[in-house]
């Protein structure tokens, strides 16, 4: 048991280094780009690089598939929003009660849902977030509908913006790491890779399950009320299943179960979308082709195939230099 504890830390220490490379190109980047639209590129892909560490954390660490993590970005969008606008509460107070508003949610309804398992779980969490968006569409005299809701924003500056989202995501992924080095991260791993088991051995499988589905929800919404202020405009297209859909297949082509795969992966998915958003729909179909691929063939992503080689590599090198 010291052995496989010892190798799941190395192996997180070296996919939290990764990660940590990739947070420190991401700083230095605007050394380089000046132009504020590929700026604001950058931050909107740094806003799906967060919901898909949420998600991962559920899906990856967890083991449990929900299909809520945009419908949960479009609550914490929508909280900051309507406190400004109906109470005019600042976003010193909006922000945070996003955050804490979709992590309760995320609590209450993983007591409900994660006592189900399988698709039921998938279906669930389906169903709560068409729910939510259809009732934020249609209630137009309070969350003003499919027109939007203006929410104010937190600077004027788009460099600054984007070294809050860069600063966000280095907490995150900093919090990530230290919990996945606790007994709290090997509930969730014993509960995902035999959850049976896990409840033998006397791990509470509902309290965790809820515990990690309440902070998925939290990054979620937290990644959500960031990027409502950036975009001035909230409305209920942030909860549609397709921009969960765009998340998974993030977490899935960067490496599911791993701090640097969401990261990377999102950061390669939507700078791609943009740059094939001229051929339409084209652009889902190479990213559901590329999830049916990974899934089948690669299923530890882009990130477990470059460590894959690297653990290969350390025994060659360590030849070379008898």
């Amino acid at each position: 048991m010291s052995d496989a504890r010892n190798l799941w830390s190395h192996r997180l220490a070296v996919d939290f280094r990764a990660a940590l490379v990739v947070v420190a190109v991401l700083a230095a980047a605007p050394i380089v780009v000046t132009s504020p639209y590929t700026l604001g590129i950058l931050i909107v892909s740094m806003y799906f690089a967060l919901l898909a560490m949420g998600w991962n954390l559920l899906a990856g660490f967890a083991g449990q598939f929900s299909l809520a993590p945009a419908a949960f970005a479009m609550l914490g969008a929508y909280v900051p929003g309507l406190l400004d606008y109906h109470w005019h509460v600042s976003l010193a107070v909006g922000i945070p009660a996003g955050i804490v508003g979709t992590a309760i949610v995320g609590w209450l309804l993983g007591r409900v849902v994660l006592r189900l398992r399988g698709p039921y779980l998938a279906l669930t969490t389906l169903s709560f977030a068409e729910i939510a968006r259809v009732v934020i569409s249609n209630s137009y005299d309070f969350t003003r509908g499919a027109q939007g809701l203006n929410v104010p924003t937190l600077m004027q500056s788009r460099v600054g913006y984007y070294y809050l989202f860069v600063a966000v995501v280095l907490v995150v992924l900093a919090g990530l790491f230290f919990v996945m080095r606790s007994a709290i991260g090997r509930f969730w791993l014993a509960i995902r890779d035999d959850e049976t088991g896990a409840e033998s051995r006397g791990i509470d499988v509902v309290r965790y399950k809820t515990l990690a589905f309440a902070l998925s929800c939290a990054i979620c919404g937290l990644a959500g009320a960031l990027y409502g202020t950036f975009s001035q405009l909230v409305s209920p297209e942030l909860g549609l299943l397709l921009q969960t859909g765009i998340v998974i297949a993030m977490v899935v082509i960067g490496g599911i179960g791993t701090l640097t795969g969401p990261l990377v992966g999102a950061l390669l998915v939507y700078l791609a979308s943009e740059w094939m958003r001229g051929l339409g729909n084209v652009q889902m179909i190479v990213f559901s082709a590329l999830v049916i691929i990974f899934a089948r063939f690669f299923r530890e992503g882009l990130w477990g195939l470059v460590a894959r080689r690297r653990v290969r590599a350390l025994p060659r090198a360590a030849a070379g230099a008898r």
